[in-house]
Parts: structure tokens; sequence; C-alpha cells
């Protein structure tokens, strides 16, 4: 592959200049202040020194310029990975507010019973907690104690299993 210089139109220096400094997105600024250092005629290893990413980070900032220009180096695109679960998200979440359940190992049963997908406590606690479920803690509602001893004109309260 032959050695490709950055060299920035006017228009495109302009967008730089911006994006390096008020972009949403931290990573693509990022991308601009590289792509601005090498306009400028830094190297890619003092590109790379200076921003404090790896040298090979600065290369493929480079060949994505060079295969889609700006929008090419502005493209940010996380790929995060979809659960299985996700189709059938209201299919859970109706049966959960009509039969609430009370354990994670219940709601594992409940999940595998709508779905046929068997998966672990963790991942159904994280999937219900990314649906907006919350777990509540049932307990009793506490009652104030009875009264076992009789106030007498003794100093100190006395307490007899019988007389």
């Amino acid at each position: 592959m032959s050695w490709f210089r950055v060299q920035l139109t006017d228009a495109e220096q302009q967008v730089t200049s911006e994006d390096r400094e008020s972009h949403p997105l931290p990573r693509v600024r990022q991308k601009m202040w590289v792509l601005w250092l090498l306009h400028c005629g830094v190297t890619r290893d003092k590109a790379a020194e200076i921003t404090g990413i790896a040298r090979s980070t600065v290369q493929r900032y480079v060949e994505a310029y060079r295969a889609g220009g700006l929008e090419g180096l502005r493209r940010w695109n996380l790929r995060k990975p979809e659960s299985e679960l996700a189709a059938y998200r209201e299919v859970i979440r109706a049966s959960f507010e009509n039969q609430p359940v009370c354990t994670t190992a219940e709601a594992c049963e409940r999940i595998y019973q709508l779905t046929g997908l068997r998966r672990g406590l963790s991942q159904t606690r994280k999937f219900l907690k990314n649906m907006g479920l919350k777990w509540q803690r049932i307990r009793a509602i506490p009652v104030p104690p009875k009264k076992t001893w009789r106030s007498t004109s003794m100093t100190k309260p006395c307490f007899t299993t019988a007389n």
C-alpha cells in the first residue's frame, strides 16, 4: 500500500477545526485532532504520541478518511449484540405484570416456558433490569409488641413466668 499524505481542502479544514473542538462524541473529536495533526505535517508516530493512542489506531483513522472522507471518519458504529430474548420483550413484560414472580429462579423458569430460551440467573436479572422491571422486597408489616409486664410500684420491671 502506498503512503497517503493527508491534505485537507479549505472546506474540510473548517469542518475538521469545528469538529475537533465541539463534536458531541469524544472519539470523533479525537479522530479530527489526528486528522488535523497529519494535515499540519506531523508524522503518524508523533500524532499517536500527542493524542495518546496507538500508531495502528492512527493508521485506521487514515484508512477511514481515505475510504470515506470526513463522513467515513465521523462514522461511529457501536455494535452491541442483541439478545434473543429481545424479540419476546413484550410477551415477558405482560406475563410478569399479570402475575409477578418472587425469585430469579422463578423468572428463569417462566421465561423458559414463554420463549423456550433458557438463561442463567445473572443473565435473567440483567435482562429484566434492562426492561425496567425492579425487584421489590416483600416483608411482613411490623406490629408493635404486646406489653408483657404490668406497671407496678416497683422501681425495676419484673418479668416472671408464673406467680
